[in-house]
Formats: structure tokens, C-alpha cells, sequence
């Protein structure tokens, strides 16, 4: 069989690997030299603690198998498996992390509620302020500006894989083949549209302009190193507002009782937090929903995370090197993995996991193939 992949982010990435493992033939094409997009402008968090009970934990789970198996085979992925702390500091916050570990999936997850000191033998670099930490023991990272530049370091290597940059797919022509900026056709018997937040242009032409798929900005930025070593990723208790798993009456009671900070209310922020190979800290984010989005970033965020952060750690944060806004494809039924959507026979389009795209790449990519036939 012979794949044509549209896109070389993570999912795109990752749908090639999975074709040239079960011994197809794979083109890959990017308009840009390299990916460019939410594929690098994340924290590369294999994120399992806050995804919702079912289809999507089970997903993050298997991706985190497919994660540590790739990441023993692809130097420079850099995977390990360092958990997470969802750190609280009062009474309702506590309250949700209690509910949490009584879900029925939280063996599954790794939950376990530590004190504070427990937390901090943990990860000793937190010396700061918080009652207790909910740890994920079956979270991890990799890291996001090399993983997919290494992953197709090895599929080049294949003499059925082909990287073909710096060309935009602009026609769908006859069934299971494209056409590209620079008039060459490429057919094969399948075709994979793994775009990203690249929803208009032919994507709108082929799904149509009721795409049940929407864009997110985010802000995040990154740190000279810490000079220490963080020992698993960290976040603060406003992840509990926006991540499907914590959904409880003592999530309930929390929001009733406890309003975010203006700046994070207004910027729909949580913290996340994990310490990049080189020492520095990936640190985030926002989230903007209404179009038209902002062309520059804004300190105000960029302020609340740092004081968050400095809270946590009992000290200075290192010099910012690093500041970014990034743009995501999300499914507007946040319930949905990511949608997967046939627009011509034999094209397939594969978008919308929003941010579990680093988390889930490569189980969504595994599904593909399986549903597909490869």
C-alpha cells in the first residue's frame, strides 16, 4: 500500500510511522521546511491524569505504551517517565483531589493523594507553599521541538518513506492522489489530511463549512535552566477547571466558592509546568476561543504564571528566554478524541484533538491504520 501523508506534526508524523512499521510506502508532505506549529508549541506532556473516563482515557493510555516503546527506539525523543503533582493549598481544592482518587479509573491513572511533605520528597525543588499535591504516576513528557525531527530521522532510514517539504497540497485529483503547489501529483490508495489548525483553504473545500472542529490560541513561554531538577511536572489546582476528569461536586463546590484570580479568569488559565532536558522550564498556558485572535502576546498571563510558579517553588523563577503564542485544531464536542472524517473516496481527514494531540498522537494514528486496513 502506498500512503500520501498531508502534514508532518505530530499526528502527521506519527500516521507515518505507523504506515511504514506495518511495511507501507509512505510520501510525506509539508508546506513548511519542518513543522512549525502546535506540534512544537507545547509542553510535550504525555498528559493521562485529567483526561475524562472511557474512550479517551483508554486512548492516553495506550499512547503512553506507544510513547515509552518509540522512545526506546528513537534517540533524542527524550520520553521518560516522570508522573505529575497537581499541587493544592486549601480546603476545596483538597476536596477535589479527594474526589479524584476515589474515581473507579484511578488505579488506571496512577492517583495517589500526597501531603505536602510527601510531595516534596517527591520533587525536592518544590520548597514553596501547597497542602498536599495529587500525584499521576502514569504521566510523562518527551520533548516536543525534537521528538518529530527525530522520529523522521529513523523513517528516512526506510527506503519506503519519503519527506517532501516545502509544498502546499492544494487539489484532491482523482481518487487517492494530490496535487501540490508545484504542479506534481502524488497517488497512492490512501490519503491522509493531518493539517492541524490548517482548516481552511482545501480542507474547507473537502469537509465543507460546517466542520465540527475549532481553533484555540495559547500563551507559554520557557525558562533559562532551573539549575536543579524538577522531578515531575507540576500543576496547579485551576487544572481541575478544565480538564474532564475532575468533574465532581467538589469541582462544583470549588467554582461556586473559589473564583480564579482576574487574570486567569479572563485568560481561561491553569499552570502547567514541566522541565525540559536542558534544564529550563516549559511553562503555561492560556486559552482564546473567539476569532479574530490576537496577533501579540500579553504579560498580564506571563505575570500570573510566574508568581504561581515562584509560589511552588519558594524561589525565583530563571531568566524567560523563551515567549510564544501557539494555535490549535480542537473538536467542538470536547468529548471527541479527534475527528476523523472521510471527504473523498479514499482521503481521509485526521484532526481536532486539541491538547491531547502530543498526549494521544500515536494512539490516534495506531486507530487510523486499524480502522483503515493498513
Amino acid at each position: 500500500m502506498r500512503v500520501i501523508v498531508v502534514g508532518a506534526g505530530v499526528v502527521g508524523t506519527m500516521h507515518a510511522w505507523h504506515a511504514v512499521e506495518r511495511g507501507h510506502e509512505v510520501v510525506q508532505i509539508e508546506r513548511e521546511s519542518e513543522a512549525r506549529g502546535a506540534s512544537l508549541r507545547n509542553f510535550g506532556q504525555i498528559w493521562v491524569s485529567g483526561r475524562a473516563g472511557g474512550e479517551e482515557l483508554d486512548t492516553a493510555l495506550r499512547a503512553r505504551e506507544l510513547w515509552e516503546e518509540i522512545g526506546q527506539r528513537v534517540e533524542g525523543i527524550g520520553f521518560r517517565a516522570n508522573g505529575s503533582l497537581t499541587l493544592v493549598r486549601n480546603e476545596r481544592e483538597h476536596a477535589v483531589a479527594e474526589a479524584a482518587i476515589a474515581r473507579p479509573d484511578a488505579a488506571a491513572r496512577g492517583y495517589k493523594l500526597l501531603g505536602a511533605d510527601e510531595a516534596r520528597a517527591l520533587n525536592p525543588a518544590l520548597r514553596g507553599d501547597f497542602t498536599a499535591g495529587l500525584w499521576c504516576e502514569r504521566d510523562a513528557a518527551v520533548e516536543p521541538r525534537t521528538a518529530q525531527l527525530r522520529l523522521r530521522e529513523v523513517l528516512l532510514r526506510s527506503p519506503r518513506y519519503t519527506f517532501l517539504p516545502g509544498r502546499e497540497v492544494r487539489e484532491v485529483v482523482g481518487g487517492s492522489a494530490v496535487r501540490d503547489d508545484h504542479g506534481d501529483v502524488h497517488t497512492g490508495d490512501v490519503v491522509v489530511l493531518a493539517t492541524g489548525a490548517w482548516l481552511g483553504g482545501l480542507v474547507r473545500e473537502l469537509a465543507g463549512p460546517d466542520l465540527p472542529v475549532r481553533r484555540v490560541r495559547l500563551q507559554m513561554m520557557q525558562t533559562a535552566p532551573l539549575g536543579e531538577t524538577l522531578t515531575t511536572s507540576v500543576a496547579d489546582a485551576d487544572s481541575f477547571r478544565y480538564y474532564p476528569a475532575y468533574k465532581s461536586d467538589a469541582l462544583d463546590a470549588l467554582n461556586a466558592g473559589q473564583a480564579q484570580t482576574p487574570t486567569a479568569a479572563a485568560h481561561k488559565m491553569q499552570l502547567l509546568m514541566v522541565q525540559r532536558e536542558d534544564g529550563g522550564l516549559t511553562i503555561g498556558d492560556t486559552h482564546e476561543y473567539e476569532h479574530p485572535f490576537a496577533f501579540d502576546t500579553l504579560e498580564d498571563p506571563y505575570d500570573h504564571l510566574t508568581e504561581v510558579v515562584e509560589g511552588f517553588l519558594g524561589r525565583p523563577l530563571p531568566k524567560i528566554r523563551r515567549r510564544w503564542a501557539g494555535v490549535y485544531a480542537q473538536c467542538v464536542d470536547t468529548t471527541r478524541v479527534v475527528h476523523r472524517q472521510q471527504v473523498r473516496d479514499g482521503v481521509w481527514l485526521v484532526t481536532g484533538p486539541g491538547g491531547r494531540g502530543m498526549t494521544c498522537s500515536p494512539a490516534i494514528a495506531e486507530q487510523t491504520a486499524d480502522e483503515l486496513g493498513w
